[in-house]
């Protein structure tokens, strides 16, 4: 192609390099943005595989405090049932996240202090409603996070264990649903029945 100024030179040449300079940046930018995609990936797998960890230490610990505060007997089996079952999955996670070189931690969180501090105030009754509540709210995020990781999780460790307990934490919500139906009703029958003692 033959030019025949010397503008119209410099304007092909101007114009060739930002052609290029645009495909280069385009190929820099797109090759970050797949590397940024596959480390937030990996990020949430690892931010999962904690999130898991410190609820299910949560679990065995307000499982134990249900045998030792709770007054109702659904209570304080389905807090032994917490205390063997997360104790189970916590191992299997440890496994998972281990072969990721995932560090889980090794403590409550703030959060999950705060709530063993709470319910550790309470006796009989009032536990056993506390306890049940909270039990319910914990495993409906609970399985919406496990159901969100097994779908979509990029790791297939992470995924794979997430996958399989899936269905223990439908379980248990299923039971504690259950449970704060049972202590519900006994409650109100206790403060009925002491109404009528006070007549």
């Amino acid at each position: 192609m033959e030019l025949e100024s010397t503008p119209s030179k410099i304007l092909y040449v101007g114009c060739l390099t930002l052609a290029l300079s645009g495909f280069g940046s385009w190929a820099v930018l797109a090759h970050q943005s797949s590397t940024t995609t596959q480390s937030r990936a990996e990020m949430t797998d690892a931010h999962f595989a904690r999130a898991a960890a410190l609820g299910g230490m949560a679990e065995i610990q307000l499982g134990k405090l249900a045998g030792s505060r709770g007054s109702n007997e659904v209570v304080k089996a389905f807090g032994e049932r917490m205390v063997v079952q997360h104790g189970a999955a916590g191992d299997q996670l440890k496994a998972a996240a281990q072969k990721e070189d995932i560090t889980l931690p090794g403590s409550l969180s703030s959060k999950d202090q705060q709530t063993y501090d709470r319910l550790a105030r309470l006796n009989r009754s009032a536990f056993d409603r506390a306890y049940a509540k909270v039990m319910v709210d914990d495993h409906e995020k609970d399985l919406q996070d496990f159901q969100n990781e097994a779908n979509n999780g990029n790791d297939e460790n992470i995924k794979a264990f997430a996958a399989q307990t899936v269905p223990m934490i439908q379980e248990h919500l299923n039971q504690a649903r259950e449970m704060l139906t049972t202590v519900s009703q006994t409650s109100s029958r206790q403060t009925g029945a002491a109404h009528s003692a006070g007549r």
